[in-house]
């Protein structure tokens, strides 16, 4: 998200939950974890939905919420889970939200006027960067490692050292080198220090196989 703010676009994020059900943290200390992650990202917005964490499903209600958010920011790119995971919220997510994208667009839909005419995202991103994929494309994050280690480290209620879920959380010292480690290892793949790997499902069109980046050997 840094990387776009740089370039000058306005990012948002939307949390599908409000992290109710989990191990570590009240719902009210993951709002204020999430706010504070989304102060240091600078990101544009941030709100968050009403579905039940621990129990997203991929209904038609949840689609037109989500829906109803699309069309009142009217983002270009959506960035989704990836299609498989260790947390069924996750996965679920994935395909709700290409759902909700593309229901989003219908001029049908019914939605009430004042959430915005139909919209459909130009692009559909999955972040796979917790999968073991081969991502389709990395982003070079190089100048923004520490902010992003920075956000991270916001959701003190998961990451801070604590010995309730002390199986299920990454221990607070090892947060560092583990975020450094990976976002290292895709950026070798690329030829940068550090990066993000994200897939797309579609096959993109290249005008100038001389311009293409990455050394082949």
């Amino acid at each position: 998200m840094l990387v776009q703010q740089a370039l000058g676009w306005r990012t948002g994020i939307l949390d599908l939950t409000r992290g109710e059900a989990g191990t570590r943290g009240s719902a009210a200390e993951r709002e204020a974890e999430a706010d504070a992650a989304a102060e240091i990202l600078k990101v544009s917005h941030r709100e968050a939905l009403d579905l039940p964490d621990g129990n997203v499903q991929n209904t038609l209600e949840n689609r037109l919420k989500i829906a109803a958010v699309l069309r009142r920011l009217r983002p270009r790119v959506v960035i989704l889970p990836y299609w498989q995971g260790r947390h069924p919220d996750h996965y679920t997510t994935a395909t709700l939200g290409y759902e909700a994208c593309f229901a989003a667009g219908l001029s049908r839909l019914d939605l009430d006027a004042s959430h915005g005419a139909p919209h459909r995202p130009y692009k559909i991103l999955y972040a796979s960067l917790y999968s073991d994929v081969r991502p389709t494309f990395v982003v070079d994050i190089t100048p923004y490692i520490e902010t992003r280690q920075q956000a991270l480290l916001a959701y003190r209620s998961q990451y801070g050292e604590q010995t309730m879920g002390a199986g299920l959380f990454v221990p607070e010292a090892d947060i560092r080198e583990r975020m450094y480690s990976t976002a290292r290892h895709y950026g070798l793949l690329a030829g940068v220090r550090y990066a993000e790997p994200f897939v797309q499902r579609e096959v993109s069109a290249v005008s100038d196989l001389m311009s293409l980046p990455v050394q082949s050997i």
